[in-house]
């Protein structure tokens, strides 16, 4: 049986998902992945490229966002 490491991730200051790109090449599975970028360019490129992403808005609106912060790893 294949063990498998499921992250739930948290991006701050997004751009355009890097971060996720480097998650995996860690070998890290994404069972969900928020990000936080206000950028319309980048947060398009992002959602082009990783389409089930999802986008919190602004980082200053953290206390708003629907996510349960206890299962971010």
């Amino acid at each position: 049986m294949e063990v498998k490491n499921l992250m739930n991730v948290l991006s701050l200051f997004d751009g355009i998902s890097t971060g996720r790109v480097a998650v995996k090449k860690a070998g890290f599975d994404i069972t969900n992945y928020y990000a936080s970028e206000v950028d319309k360019y980048a947060k398009a490129v992002a959602q082009e490229r990783h389409p089930d992403t999802v986008q919190l808005g602004d980082v200053k609106n953290w206390r708003n966002w629907d996510i349960d912060f206890g299962k971010i790893d």
